[in-house]
């Protein structure tokens, strides 16, 4: 068997289950297949070898899914892929082919199921990684803080639970002034790039990883510059983005026979638990409705989802993944962000506020700098929200980074017959490369955000209540 091209990429992992990506490679038109075998870490046998079928329509990748785990458990395993020399195989022959497995050996832990248990996470957005040619330039400056994240989860108690990727995974529009890449071969070689350089595929090859995208998935600031013939843009980015990250998260179910169902992927956006902590992953960037009638970032179905998990889910603290900074608001080129939808931002906040909902957070990137806030109403005591921004991984230098005069912080957020939302930084503004560790305890939770060689820059305590 041949080590991964791509991956292994830890995708949602739950008490029971966890999904591994990998993709294989194209030879000479032969038929391709991966494979795993596992264990609990330091047991002596290893797993019967589980196998799936690789083919072109997905770039010869494909996610294995391991059922009937135990809980809070830590497992090794060995993956790979190969063609085998007939053609005839079939995912139940292969499994009786002697093959030699991959030396390297990955782990992963499987989630505990225990309330009130401290839990962690690592949060982070906006990785750039230019390439010339389809080769990365500067690689080591794109990749470099996924050491430092490794080298943070190494030592973390709690355990970090999962990794969350709010957008920009990818930058496919990286060469816009010049040549853009909208063929979807174009997209995929950034994708391959992106999640092979060695310290992000180490990074993700033993912690789950959660993704969800924004604008440079597809072209900045989609939709609002898109024309007639960006359609053909938009079909090859998705089609990439749900072989890449889609298809490892809880978006897709399962067949009956426990493999993931590509056909039911019906929308971006998704949800998930852990233990008695909740996310709520949006998708606020391709639900787009721009008219004048009816403008919202996150289509009909998607609010009322939301809404609906917000007020009956029992979850002890609930997360609100957008890749978009929900609050505060930018003062110049706000509009792609919630400030430029705020009817449904204010639906989202009065539902909150009325059906008295604790211990929401926002988590969000995009803007280049990492923060966090909260969010109170001038006549009503027991309403309160927070948000935590963690961006970016990695900058351009084309780009400049956020400071806290990039925001409005002098006026209310909105304003109803009820009263004013009024927000206020809780944090200073991170005006570099960084990322954050977020630790839930049983009171309040810790940010401490660190910069790319891991050095901790501050740490910031959000009561729960």
């Amino acid at each position: 068997m041949l080590k991964p091209v791509v991956g292994p990429i830890i995708g949602h992992t739950t008490t029971h289950q966890t999904r591994i990506f990998i993709r294989g490679d194209f030879q000479n038109g032969a038929t391709a297949f991966a494979g795993i075998r596992y264990r609990i870490t330091d047991s002596k046998q290893w797993s019967q070898g589980l196998f799936i079928k690789l083919g072109a329509s997905r770039d010869q990748a494909g996610v294995l899914v391991l059922d009937n785990l135990n809980p809070d458990t830590d497992y090794e395993y060995q993956t790979g892929w190969f063609t085998p020399m007939s053609p005839a195989h079939t995912v139940e022959s292969v499994a009786e082919l002697p093959l030699q497995w991959p030396r390297e050996t990955c782990r992963f832990r499987t989630r505990s199921g225990q309330p009130l248990q401290p839990r962690a996470y690592i949060l982070g957005s906006c990785r750039y990684l230019r390439l010339t040619a389809g080769i990365p330039v500067f690689p080591q400056l794109g990749d470099r803080i996924f050491a430092s994240i490794s080298q943070l989860i190494e030592g973390a108690h709690p355990p970090i639970s999962a990794i969350m990727m709010s957008g920009d995974q990818i930058y496919a529009d990286d060469l816009n002034l010049i040549a853009p890449d909208r063929e979807y071969n174009e997209i995929i070689e950034k994708y391959r790039a992106a999640f092979s350089q060695p310290n992000i595929q180490r990074l993700m090859s033993g912690t789950s990883t959660y993704m969800i995208l924004d604008d440079h998935e597809i072209e900045d600031n989609w939709p609002a510059n898109t024309e007639t013939s960006d359609e053909a843009l938009f079909h090859n980015a998705m089609a990439a983005y749900e072989i890449y990250q889609a298809s490892h998260s809880p978006a897709c179910s399962l067949t009956t026979n426990g493999q993931v169902d590509h056909s039911s992927l019906k929308h971006y956006w998704y949800q998930f638990s852990d233990g008695d902590i909740e996310w709520f992953v949006t998708d606020s960037r391709t639900r787009r409705n721009l008219s004048s009638e009816n403008r919202r970032i996150l289509d009909e179905e998607q609010e009322q989802a939301l809404c609906k998990w917000l007020i009956e889910s029992p979850a002890r603290v609930k997360f609100v993944v957008t890749s978009v900074m929900f609050y505060p608001d930018r003062k110049m080129n706000g509009e792609d962000a919630w400030m430029g939808f705020p009817e449904q931002r204010l639906r989202l906040l009065e539902t909150i506020r009325q059906h008295r909902i604790r211990n929401v957070v926002f988590i969000s990137g995009d803007v280049h700098g990492s923060l966090t806030s909260r969010l109170t109403h001038s006549d009503d005591p027991d309403f309160e929200v927070h948000t935590i921004v963690s961006s970016p991984l990695s900058n351009s230098k084309l780009l400049p980074y956020a400071t806290a005069s990039t925001f409005i912080l002098d006026q209310p957020l909105a304003r109803t017959d009820a009263g004013e939302y009024r927000h206020t930084l809780t944090s200073e503004v991170v005006s570099q490369d960084n990322f954050a560790h977020m630790v839930v305890e049983a009171g309040h939770i810790l940010v401490n955000y660190h910069d790319r060689d891991g050095k901790r820059l501050q740490t910031i305590n959000i009561p729960l209540r």
